[in-house]
């Protein structure tokens, strides 16, 4: 991890929680939260970001979205607004999953657009970028995750302390994992770019690694320097995995 930064535990829910067990997971977090040094953040689906906020509500919880359009109103069918989100609760939200890039052709811009947005209405955006596995094999993973955080990260991402999620696409879901020296390489490249686009800031925002992040791998990845936290995906659908990663963050 970086000195001095704070770590963030980010459990990214996807389309998984009805009402009582979305509920039911938050406050199981929630409790088992005391004596973590981390920054504990849950982002559910839309349907239960207020009440999640609700029921953490004075906890050392955050509540997040996974996803904005980039307009704060509009005639956007299905769509949420950055400041709903902000007015249901919720303090972050995640914008350019390798999900939404790939499912919704969301490109960099899109992202950057939808990152103002979030800025705009007071939410933190967390940035995900990553390589596809054909990008790795060619010895293009930086190149490609550099091209994305110059797209993707607008002017005032610094000053609002975003956060870069890297998320290599092949190893979200499926098991596997980048090499140590992998996932420290692509962090170092993240920070240096981060120093030369927001002098001021960069060297103090967050680097979550994300991809396949359980218990049994947690400590040694969030080892890693400039690794300043992890973006989890199913493993945050348990309480107690997710708070032993965070655990394992010190």
């Amino acid at each position: 991890m970086t000195p001095g930064i704070r770590p963030l535990i980010a459990g990214n829910w996807k389309m998984h929680g009805l009402a009582a067990d979305g509920l039911a997971l938050a406050r199981a977090v929630a409790a088992g939260a005391a004596g973590v040094g981390a920054e504990l953040l849950v982002c559910p689906p839309a349907t239960l970001v207020a009440a999640v906020a609700a029921a953490l509500a004075g906890t050392p919880v955050a509540v997040g979205g996974q996803d904005c359009h980039a307009a704060p109103k509009g005639a956007h069918t299905g769509d949420i607004a950055a400041p709903m989100l902000a007015d249901a609760g919720a303090r972050y939200v995640i914008l350019g999953h390798s999900e939404r890039r790939a499912a919704y052709r969301e490109t960099d811009p899109t992202v950057r657009a939808k990152a103002e947005a979030a800025i705009t209405a007071g939410l933190v955006p967390i940035v995900c970028v990553g390589e596809p596995e054909d990008d790795r094999l060619l010895g293009r993973a930086e190149e490609v995750v550099a091209e994305q955080i110059a797209g993707s990260l607008p002017p005032g991402f610094g000053a609002a302390g975003g956060v870069v999620a890297y998320e290599p696409v092949w190893a979200i879901g499926t098991g596997r994992t980048p090499t140590e020296a992998d996932i420290a390489a692509m962090h170092a490249m993240i920070r240096a770019r981060l120093v030369a686009a927001f002098p001021q800031h960069g060297g103090g925002l967050r680097i979550l690694y994300g991809g396949s992040v359980k218990p049994a791998n947690a400590a040694a990845i969030l080892a890693l320097p400039h690794v300043d936290g992890a973006l989890v995906g199913g493993a945050s659908l348990v309480a107690e995995d997710f708070l032993a990663i965070a655990r394992a963050a010190g």
